[in-house]
């Protein structure tokens, strides 16, 4: 997609939902949440991560609980098995590595040291780092969840044989830096309220001047 019609989406998304405003959050904090949301719904693995702080305030007192009990206080995110084990075995790592359980040091690294790091982290893929990166340090990356894959796809910033691991570095060589957090948030956005997987709202869509499928609304019902 040309420039100029990358400006363009960006800039009737904003017209439509705003320019998001985000305060920093904890760096840990922000990687449990993030580790919670995976194949689950916003509201159930916010609840999930309200619950497992109020069992838990402090991640050392998480890390002497028994696994049982952690996968307890998190099962409104789903797979609590599996995720308890993750969020375990990934605060271990930390506070082997750099002694205690906090990931600021990321904010004095280069972006791609801090990528690697994240990344060699139990469970934690580009796309969990990139959320990190982006939201708790304002690093340049542009997460791709399912929603900004699809999205990118209908619109023609990415093929359709493209795969969701290369999305990443060909969506953010399109999209202006100072613009990542925007487009990423208001792409969510607009992909759970209008472009749904299933029957978008194409008549309600604020991108159709953009949008390289819109002509073609039968493959999308």
């Amino acid at each position: 997609m040309e420039p100029k019609r990358v400006a363009e989406c960006i800039a009737l998304l904003e017209e439509e939902y705003g320019v998001p405003v985000i305060d920093g959050e904890d760096p840990v904090d922000l990687l449990v949440k993030t580790i919670l949301s995976q194949n689950t719904s916003d509201t159930n693995s916010l609840r999930a991560f309200d619950q497992l702080k109020k069992a838990f305030p402090g991640y050392e007192d998480l890390l002497a609980a028994p696994d049982d009990l952690v996968a307890e206080c998190i099962r409104a995110g789903g797979l609590s098995k599996i995720k308890s084990r993750r969020i375990k075995e990934t605060l271990s790592r930390i506070k082997e590595d750099r002694g205690a359980i906090n990931l600021d040091f990321l904010g004095g690294m280069k972006k791609e040291d801090s990528m690697s790091y994240l990344l060699g982290l139990p469970g934690v893929g580009p796309k969990t780092a990139s959320v990190v990166l982006l939201f708790a340090f304002s690093m340049p990356f542009l997460p791709v969840d399912t929603h900004v894959f699809r999205l990118s796809q209908r619109l023609g910033l990415i093929e359709e044989k493209v795969s969701p691991e290369r999305a990443q570095g060909i969506i953010e060589g399109i999209v202006p830096e100072e613009k990542y957090t925007s487009f990423h948030l208001n792409l969510i956005r607009h992909g759970r309220l209008v472009c749904r997987a299933r029957g978008p709202k194409h008549d309600e869509c604020c991108l159709q001047s953009c949008c390289a499928y819109i002509r073609r609304p039968k493959r999308l019902k």
